[in-house]
């Protein structure tokens, strides 16, 4: 798993244990995930490129370095990498945000799409894919493909916790995209839930569990 980063972060480990927590409510597990993605995001954009301007300090002119913002895009599939927005938009506020609805087929396990809107120069930006868990790898890997069609060449995934079954799905689907993930967990059960897991992410995040 050579494309898996794990932020071990103790932040990270401590509130990803909060939202564990059947007893987190959706107001703190909302605020939870928010904060969660912002830390998985800081460690994710580590090597985004930045470019000399020149400008005057107080005291002189100086050349500095600062990121472009024409460089990054977030794209989140829906509906629970919404709650990961925000978080990434803290640290990026000038990415282009774009969207893909994606869905779970209870049978099949199988991704479904029903919606997809992205910006259209893609292929000019570090792309981060927002999706909070990563279970059998099918929904990420499906809007991957998606986001390629579109021309993407710089692509990471950002989820806050991973099942082996998933990491290996996108490790074989998108040897070149690189996993940022807070934990990786043991295994899914039968439904396809991530164990121990946390639940239904977007329900929890929704209110609709």
């Amino acid at each position: 798993m050579s494309n898996l980063v794990i932020v071990d972060h103790p932040l990270v480990t401590h509130k990803i244990s909060m939202i564990r927590d059947k007893n987190t409510n959706t107001r703190d597990f909302r605020t939870l995930v928010s904060e969660i993605a912002m830390l998985i995001g800081y460690e994710a954009t580590r090597d985004l490129p930045l470019y000399p301007k020149r400008f005057s300090t107080p005291l002189m002119e100086a050349e500095f370095k600062m990121l472009s913002s024409m460089d990054v895009a977030v794209v989140p599939i829906l509906r629970a990498g919404l709650g990961m927005v925000d978080g990434i938009l803290s640290l990026l506020p000038t990415a282009k945000v774009g969207h893909i609805g994606l869905y779970r087929d209870h049978d099949t396990l199988e991704p479904v799409e029903y919606y997809c809107k992205l910006p259209s120069d893609l292929d000019l930006r570090q792309v981060f894919v927002l999706d909070p868990m990563l279970a059998t790898g099918g929904s990420a890997s499906a809007a991957i493909n998606f986001i390629k069609q579109r021309g993407a060449k710089k692509i990471k995934l950002l989820c806050i916790v991973a099942a082996p079954l998933g990491v290996e799905r996108i490790t074989k689907d998108h040897p070149d995209v690189t996993i940022y993930c807070g934990a990786l967990d043991e295994r899914l059960n039968d439904k396809g839930y991530i164990l121990p897991g946390l639940g239904d992410a977007g329900d929890r995040l929704f209110g609709t569990q």
